[in-house]
């Protein structure tokens, strides 16, 4: 069945993330904490971080929740002894400190923009990311220049479910009005990016920069190395 939709991953997909880059946003975070009166010792902010949002993560590892990453910041600042709401200007300002480091931390696939321009037009595109902070998924793909191409954008903050959660594809395919199994799902992570569209219906194209030997858990329907070998590729799917 001829592809008629794809849908793309953003993270090491089509916007490629530094190694550093979460330390980094977390240092940032924390220097506007430090500036607004918090003052905690770097790494036991950062431990109390990763304990906050694993913990959440336990917590919705069954509904697949996503809450928003103020969500993350209130409580770290409550395990602080600092009491404020997901709505507090604190809390907010921590979010985005975060999120305009993240900005500095992220670059454009060099095949990007030229693969979406040969596919926009010819089929419906969409976006379908995990991340707490939608708002910044929004920016990163207006200052990249992406968000044109695409006829939805779906992100997990924005809608509190995440991949790989039915309700996340589903919510792509709705807004497209396409059959899950005329779409085709491309990214990096066997776990969101193949095996949650493919328990909906849809084809998978597995971005692999880095191939390797080892057996692959999920089979993708097809498997790509770079961006720049899809087009040519979804003629065949």
């Amino acid at each position: 069945m001829q592809v008629e939709a794809v849908l793309f991953d953003l993270f090491n997909t089509l916007v490629l993330l530094d190694e550093d880059f979460y330390t980094r946003c977390l240092r940032r975070l924390h220097e506007f904490l430090s500036k607004n009166g918090i003052k905690v010792p770097f790494e036991d902010f950062k431990r109390v971080y990763f304990e906050v949002r694993d913990r959440i993560y336990v917590e919705t590892e069954e509904n697949l929740e996503e809450p928003h990453f103020n969500v993350r910041v209130s409580r770290v600042l409550h395990r602080f002894g600092c009491n404020f709401d997901v709505s507090h200007p604190v809390v907010v300002g921590a979010t985005e400190a975060f999120a305009d480091e993240l900005m500095h931390c992220t670059r454009l696939d060099e095949d990007a923009v030229d693969v979406l321009s040969q596919l926009h037009g010819k089929y419906k595109l969409g976006l379908v990311s995990n991340f707490a902070i939608p708002e910044c998924a929004q920016k990163m793909l207006n200052t990249f220049g992406l968000r044109r191409f695409f006829d939805v954008v779906v992100v997990s903050g924005a809608i509190n479910k995440r991949k790989p959660s039915p309700e996340i594809f589903r919510e792509a395919l709705n807004t497209l009005n396409v059959d899950a199994s005329k779409v085709a799902f491309v990214g990096d992570m066997l776990d969101l990016d193949v095996e949650g569209p493919k328990n909906v219906g849809m084809k998978t194209i597995l971005l692999n920069r880095s191939p390797t030997e080892n057996e692959l858990y999920v089979k993708p329907d097809k498997a790509i190395k770079n961006l720049k070998a899809l087009p040519i590729l979804l003629k065949d799917c």
